[in-house]
């Protein structure tokens, strides 16, 4: 990218910033990843897979949903690349990506629930 020059001078240089400024394309990846974790349900099924593989009906009765409703949240998850499913017969088995961007995220939410809700 070109060097950019701003048309209002504030001293701060950000103009060499811009020349490594990413690309429209990879913040739209980051917003993406980030709409996956705009549920609170989707958020405790990524964090129960960050811990565990487990199939749908028992992941159902661990977030007290019906099945449809956590396939539903589990095809979210696995079309933005943050869970896995292997086959072992009839049964689907899921669990978090082992990917950079899955960890963030599993210790994204861990620090944030510490954050938000200190125990007492």
């Amino acid at each position: 990218m070109p060097h950019t020059q701003l048309p209002h001078d504030h001293g701060q240089s950000i103009e060499q910033e811009l020349d490594h400024m990413p690309s429209v394309e990879d913040f739209q990846t980051v917003a993406d990843i980030f709409k996956q974790l705009g549920d609170g349900s989707r958020i405790r099924i990524f964090w129960l897979l960050c811990h565990c593989e487990e199939c749908v009906i028992n992941l159902s009765s661990m977030v007290s949903m019906s099945s449809p409703a956590v396939s539903h949240h589990l095809r979210q998850l696995k079309a933005g690349g943050l869970i896995v499913s292997r086959r072992e017969g009839k049964e689907v088995y899921y669990r978090a990506a082992e990917t950079d961007q899955a960890q963030l995220l599993h210790h994204m939410i861990e620090h944030l629930v510490e954050i938000a809700c200190p125990s007492e």
